[in-house]
């Protein structure tokens, strides 16, 4: 019986998202993690839910059951670290970022997650190697990119920048161009409209 009550609920708990009813998708994992505390999917389910609303410090309290579950999960550790950085405790995200590392070396949310805290206390050096890798694992992402030409401009490394901005402007233009606005270093990089004319 618990086991068609948990199908019905995962079947209400979708019904309700596809109607855009967080609160009511979360009632009904919570009952299925009622019926089966060990669910470790149930809680995460719960957790990113909960983090949708804006309930940050509930979602974290999800995860951490959830790891008390299984603490191998690479992608619920990296939501830990999010979540502690989005809270502004910036010592338990790097933490947690580091245990999604340990358990995924190709975590790149968690090499960029820790890079922005990194860099947000000024620790800009130690930011680049974050990046780098981040950049290595995701190297049609903006994000790491972006991140990186603000880090060598800001270490006065101009030849640094323009490669950077030349890098992502092969596949995102726009964000070479805000790169070249915000760094002001001049890399050629020129609008794809710049001849268009009506």
């Amino acid at each position: 019986m618990k086991f068609l009550y948990g199908v019905f609920y995962k079947q209400m708990a979708i019904v309700a998202l596809f109607f855009n009813r967080r609160e009511v998708a979360i009632r009904y994992w919570e009952k299925i993690s009622a019926l089966h505390p060990s669910d470790a999917n149930a809680l995460a389910s719960i957790a990113h839910l909960k983090s949708e609303i804006g309930q940050h410090r509930e979602a974290l309290a999800c995860l951490y059951r959830a790891l008390e579950v299984d603490d191998k999960q690479a992608l619920a550790w990296y939501n830990v670290g999010y979540l502690h950085q989005q809270l502004d405790e910036p010592t338990q995200a790097i933490e947690a970022f580091d245990k999604a590392i340990s358990l995924n070396e190709k975590s790149d949310l968690s090499y960029y997650g820790k890079a922005l805290i990194l860099i947000k206390r000024g620790d800009i050096e130690d930011a680049i190697p974050l990046l780098r890798r981040n950049t290595e694992l995701q190297p049609m992402s903006p994000y790491g990119w972006y991140q990186l030409a603000h880090v060598y401009h800001r270490l006065g490394q101009v030849e640094k920048v323009k490669k950077t901005i030349l890098k992502v402007s092969a596949f995102e233009p726009k964000v070479g161009l805000q790169l070249q606005q915000e760094t002001g270093v001049d890399a050629g990089v020129v609008s794809p409209f710049a001849g268009y004319r009506k």
